[in-house]
């Protein structure tokens, strides 16, 4: 799958460098399905998942859940029925670091 999947995040804070328009286009090669959207000026990555139920889309959800304990960086996560709508931003330094991107592969990889 993605090589954004197997690379470590590393600790983030407030300060932290924003990844650059060059280093998002180089990242969204490896996940291609998520959107960049910006939400009072903060720019997130955001996909929305499809299941056949609200079970298939639960589970999903506590893997996802899973990943995120596992490394202390959370997304937001909208379960409904037959979906799941995960978005990744670093909620510290307001925007995306080079750990969205991999958190946002291996939620790819939890998909598969």
């Amino acid at each position: 799958m993605s090589q954004l999947s197997d690379q470590q995040c590393e600790a983030c804070s407030w300060d932290a460098p924003h990844v650059t328009d060059e280093e998002i286009e180089a990242y969204r090669q490896e996940i291609p399905d998520w959107q960049i959207v910006e939400r009072d000026g903060v720019k997130q990555l955001e996909r929305v998942f499809k299941f056949r139920n609200f079970k298939q889309a639960l589970d999903f959800t506590n893997r996802v859940g899973e990943i995120a304990e596992e490394v202390g960086h959370h997304p937001a996560l909208l379960t409904e029925w037959g979906k799941v709508t995960v978005t990744w931003w670093s909620h510290e330094m307001k925007g995306l670091h080079k750990n969205d991107f991999i958190l946002a592969a291996r939620t790819d990889k939890a998909a598969a």
